[in-house]
């Protein structure tokens, strides 16, 4: 086996399962905020477009995507990210949910003949350290502290570490901080990028989930700038979130031509191609915005409910965007431990998102809280908390 896979740490739900090993819950019915799943229902037409197309089970589908589907995803990159143009022929690769993509882009990107470093966020996705590992390079941790309004210290790099980096990561809105990168940000990545030779990789899959103005992407700024290869640039987009659709495995990769080519080939031997009747589903959910804006309201809602009704009680400070509560406790363990014990309520301790570095862990004494249950089950975790703090 490949001895590379000793060096990944047990994913965070496998932590969760060992903390709470000896707890009886409080016998009240379950509220699960620690996983971001949504909980919203799928639209009704993205299911009925499955359901029509079922005779395409028995169709291989291809590793580019259907050009319907390309061409949906170029309009709305072009409406929703101001883009001038963006080709759908080499500049927009459909993926089996971005998880896949986010994974396998790295082991397509990393030279292994050479030292490099992945720079990620810290807390992070864990797919972001998976993928470095088993790709054979290093994950360099950016703490993402409330000092730095939880985007990282880009200025903090060492250039010796730029030097050798292959790829930066950043989440735009941040999971699990809800941080959101601006203009400024993405033209100093972008320039540093040009100095140093390496790929900036935008996961951008709560890009719509927000409340007052919508996060600005990687490929705007790169509009904007005049930078219309996207050099360098990959952003990578999901209907998970935006449409309540985590078990359809729907998103794209878009960006640099010059990555998105051999990234391409990779893909037909991968084979991870996404389901023809999933694609059709897709391209229906990209043409649409209004159940993306009901999506919205429903979240944003919620966070009202617990912001009101709690904020007295707890330090909640509303994220940019997202539908993450990062949430400062005095100690995340026990913090966790308690809700279940005495509420049956499960958040997840933030340490087990981040990792120990030379300046402490950033997720420890934190919590994160995923806003994905039902407005009632919210109502409900109002009512359980105040009773107990």
């Amino acid at each position: 086996m490949n001895p590379d896979l000793a060096l990944l740490h047990p994913y965070p739900f496998e932590k969760l399962n060992q903390l709470f090993a000896d707890i009886q819950p409080a016998p009240l019915s379950p509220i699960f905020l620690s996983i971001g799943e949504p909980k919203h229902p799928a639209p009704e037409f993205v299911k009925q477009t499955i359901a029509d197309n079922f005779n395409h089970l028995s169709t291989y589908p291809n590793s580019k995507g259907l050009p319907e589907l390309r061409h949906s995803i170029a309009n709305w990159l072009k409406q929703r990210f101001h883009l001038q143009h963006i080709d759908v022929e080499s500049q927009i690769l459909p993926v089996s949910g971005t998880r896949e993509a986010l994974f396998s882009f790295v082991q397509c990107a990393i030279d292994r003949k050479q030292q490099s470093y992945v720079v990620m966020p810290n807390p992070f996705y864990q797919i972001y350290e998976g993928a470095a590992l088993l790709a054979g390079a290093e994950p360099y941790f950016l703490n993402c502290t409330i000092a730095n309004d939880y985007k990282g210290d880009f200025d903090s790099v060492p250039a010796e570490v730029w030097a050798k980096t292959a790829i930066l990561f950043v989440c735009t809105p941040g999971n699990p901080t809800g941080a959101v990168l601006s203009k400024d940000d993405f033209k100093k990545l972008i320039q540093l990028s040009d100095q140093y030779g390496f790929i900036i990789a935008s996961d951008e899959c709560y890009s719509e989930l927000w409340f007052e103005q919508a996060p600005i992407g990687l490929l705007q700024v790169c509009a904007e700038i005049g930078r219309h290869d996207y050099k360098n640039c990959i952003v990578f987009h999901s209907l998970s979130k935006r449409s309540n659709l985590p078990g359809m495995r729907s998103g794209f990769v878009a960006g640099d031509a010059a990555l998105l080519t051999p990234y391409l080939k990779y893909r037909t031997y991968h084979g991870a191609a996404m389901p023809v009747q999933h694609q059709l589903a897709s391209i229906a959910a990209w043409n649409d915005e209004q159940h993306v804006e009901d999506n919205r309201q429903a979240y944003r809602h919620k966070f009202d409910i617990l912001q009101n009704e709690l904020g007295h009680l707890l330090p909640f400070k509303k994220p940019d965007a997202g539908f993450y509560y990062w949430l400062q406790v005095d100690n995340d363990e026990a913090f966790a431990r308690r809700l279940l014990a005495e509420a049956n309520i499960k958040v997840l301790p933030g340490r087990y998102l981040s990792r120990d570095t030379a300046q402490g862990n950033p997720g420890e004494n934190h919590v994160r809280m995923a806003l994905v249950a039902s407005i009632a089950q919210c109502e409900e975790v109002v009512s359980r908390l105040k009773s107990i703090l």
